[in-house]
């Protein structure tokens, strides 16, 4: 017996009833599939609606939180910041280059809906491990989807994340995030305001690719999904560029009142979320949308997620001026319909109304689910799984350094950034392989510096401190470069909600995230959540990614993380704890994914932040980079390779093992470096904030030299140019 079309478009029984309820009759099927599309987990957000009120999202700089297409915050001067980051999970597992692609896409979109130029986008990539060919294969073309993409659109690529695990074997994350500028009176907000106001579809035509995408990406990963190549939609960057340059020009005009990307849903969702947050609504005819194929019918056009394309509402009267810049771009832009002020969605084809919704049943009235949670059974024995490891074993700590620094999570992410033109546009100042990147503002003595952070292990063993250290490394990234961190933009990747486990998991993560940001003064205004990221394998581990931005106040303030000159004496801000556990040690050396994830003491970490800031402020610190993957020895290392010089490191032993020393991943950590002459300076500023603070080392040489203050051997003893090689060379060699 086949199922309902309700079912198989993913509805559940109670939806179904929720929706003949509002509409005081059977849905149609065009009303069946817009219903589905927009109630589906990707676009109503119901089963974490709840939990995301957590979040603080306001803040002195805040111009728009969640709720529009991207958050929007102050930068001075007339100028604000446009970002946000999102995921393409499922259509990358499938089509890795044009999901990776589409992605990128989709992401520019939303920044450009908002009115604001795109000007960089970061990325954060999660693989199994890179000794099968089917990981290879979906890393490999991932990293070339998103730099056709962005190459193709002329915005650098500046930064991100690749993290290597089995969690993610099948179900790869790739998470895209996108920046831009605007002037405050440029912004833009997706929003149908003025009835009578015609409705204009601009871009591309439209064909049946990415056909349920939504409601796709709402399933775990299976046999019976993977068959939906249909649902992974394919991009044109060229089409884009020429998208993005109209749309900008259009804007500066000032002929519209508001504008949305089509993305997920496609007109479905463009429709009824502008509509909606218009307190309006809207009437379209269909024989008007123009199409690349043949046939289609009005489901299949009301649903489809061809890329490049926007609905865009100009003011009366203002049509043509719309059509004539588009049409100097060589795109189309044409009304197909115009808002109305009853609430209603109204479809018609050929003067035929095929799907009569109001626009707020659509966004608004999908019911909001509060799963059940538990516990997981396996926290208990994983954070004790560390516990008999014999610490005071004879082993070769230079060993291990090169084992980690190889490590394909830790070694150089330069295979994938060398494909990304992280240079167009010639503002970027700092590059990818630093803490954050940095792009200066035009005309302005500021930059920006943005990165991305997050730790599925930690989460996976704590996911409360797991979610609250992502926030924090992440805005300790912006200070190590000069930037003060104003706020932040997640991607909250897990497994199925409906498993109280995983519910658990991410509940926990988003209270982590919530403290941190609170305590940090970092609100979140923009993100994403994807659920479903599973296999019958199993679920990924849970992986909040953060995507934060700060503000560079001065260019003389930028940091790198490379030591600069002979003679720097290298300073530890904070202190260094006996915290093996959760630590890439374990994971890389041992083969084991356990023990208590590193305490996090927020109130320490903002102090921490806020000494290194001031410190670079006055010019006193020469570079900054935080410890984190690791620990001290593998940031050590870091620092080295980047600044192509070695250093002489003394490091107090404090009743800890070699191991817990060199490879503790403790927090609200930072090496710094200074002149002799600023050392009691920076003391003093570490005093006043109440840090621990120590000199332990000093720049010079060839050779990177640790050991413990009195002994005479030295625990570490390797040339930059060995460990240059291990760090530079894995992933290449695992790749060719």
């Amino acid at each position: 017996m086949s199922k309902p079309a309700w079912r198989e478009m993913g509805l559940r029984e109670n939806e179904y009833n929720l929706i003949k309820k509002i509409l005081g009759r059977e849905p149609n099927f065009v009303e069946l599939g817009m219903f589905a599309v927009m109630w589906s987990e990707h676009c109503s957000y119901k089963n974490s609606r709840a939990v995301l009120k957590l979040f603080p999202t306001t803040g002195d700089c805040v111009m728009h939180g969640p709720g529009e297409n991207a958050g929007v915050v102050d930068i001075g001067d007339g100028k604000a910041l446009v970002f946000k980051i999102e995921s393409h999970n499922h259509p990358s597992a499938l089509e890795p280059f044009q999901g990776a692609a589409t992605g990128v896409g989709g992401i520019i979109r939303d920044i450009l809906c908002m009115g604001a130029r795109p000007i960089a986008l970061l990325n954060s990539l999660r693989f199994g491990r890179l000794n099968t060919g089917r990981t290879k294969y979906l890393f490999g073309r991932v990293v070339e989807g998103i730099a056709f993409y962005g190459n193709c659109m002329g915005i650098p690529t500046v930064g991100g994340e690749v993290y290597f695990n089995d969690s993610y074997e099948g179900n790869p994350l790739v998470n895209a995030m996108c920046i831009g500028i605007i002037d405050h009176e440029d912004l833009s907000t997706g929003t149908a305001a003025g009835v009578g106001n015609p409705v204009m579809l601009v871009g591309a035509k439209t064909g049946r690719d990415g056909i349920h995408g939504a409601t796709f990406a709402s399933v775990e990963l299976s046999e019976e999904s993977a068959s939906q190549r249909s649902s992974v939609q394919v991009g044109d960057p060229f089409m884009e560029k020429l998208l993005m340059e109209a749309c900008l020009e259009m804007v500066r005009t000032g002929c519209i009142v508001g504008m949305q990307d089509l993305g997920a849903a496609g007109i479905t969702g463009s429709t009824s979320e502008m509509a909606a947050r218009g307190n309006n609504g809207m009437e379209i005819e269909l024989s008007k949308v123009p199409l690349r194929e043949q046939g289609m019918t009005p489901y299949e056009i009301m649903l489809s997620e061809s890329q490049e394309r926007m609905l865009v509402v100009p003011r009366k009267g203002r049509e043509e001026e719309v059509q004539a810049i588009f049409e100097k771009w060589g795109l189309e832009a044409t009304v197909i319909g115009y808002v109305t002020g009853d609430g209603i969605l109204r479809v018609k084809n050929e003067g035929e109304t095929v799907a009569e919704v109001p626009a707020k049943a659509l966004t608004d009235m999908c019911p909001v689910y509060h799963p059940d949670r538990s516990e997981p059974e396996y926290l208990a024995s994983a954070a004790k799984a560390a516990e008999c490891l014999d610490l005071s074993a004879e082993t070769d700590m230079s060993e291990i350094l090169l084992k980690l620094l190889s490590s394909p999570s830790i070694a150089s992410k330069e295979w994938v950034y060398r494909q990304y033109d992280h240079m167009v546009r010639t503002s970027t100042v700092v590059c990818p392989g630093s803490d954050a990147a940095v792009i200066r503002i035009k005309g302005a003595n500021k930059a920006i510096a943005a990165a991305t952070d997050g730790n599925g292990r930690y989460c996976y063993l704590d996911p409360f401190t797991g979610g609250a250290i992502a926030v924090a490394e992440s805005a300790r990234n912006l200070v190590c470069s000069g930037a003060r961190p104003l706020a932040l933009t997640d991607c909250l990747n897990f497994g199925t909600p409906d498993k109280p486990e995983i519910y658990w998991q991410f509940e926990k993560v988003v209270r982590g995230m919530s403290e941190a940001a609170k305590v940090l003064g970092t609100p979140v205004v923009s993100g994403n959540v994807s659920f479903y990221n599973e296999t019958e394998s199993g679920a990924i581990f849970p992986t909040p990614v953060v995507g934060m931005v700060g503000l560079v106040e001065d260019l003389n303030h930028i940091r790198t993380q490379g030591f600069k000159d002979s003679g720097d004496v290298v300073l530890l801000l904070g202190e260094t704890l006996p915290e093996l556990g959760a630590s890439s040690y374990l994971e890389v050396v041992e083969d084991l994914e356990g023990g208590r994830v590193p305490q996090l003491d927020l109130r320490l970490e903002k102090a921490v932040q806020e000494t290194c800031l001031e410190g670079i402020r006055k010019g006193l610190i020469k570079s900054a980079h935080d410890c984190s993957d690791g620990g001290i020895a593998v940031a050590l290392a870091e620092c080295c390779i980047s600044g192509g010089i070695g250093a002489a490191i003394t490091l107090e032993k404090r009743n800890m093992s070699p191991l817990e020393a060199l490879f503790s991943e403790s927090q609200s950590r930072i090496i710094v470096t200074c002149e002799k002459s600023y050392v009691d300076a920076l003391f003093k500023i570490a005093e006043a904030f109440g840090i621990p603070s120590a000199r332990i080392g000093v720049v010079g040489g060839e050779t990177l030299t640790i050991c413990f203050a009195g002994e005479k051997s030295n625990l570490v003893e390797l040339s930059v140019n060995r460990i240059e090689e291990e760090y530079r060379g894995a992933i290449e060699c695992l790749m060719t």
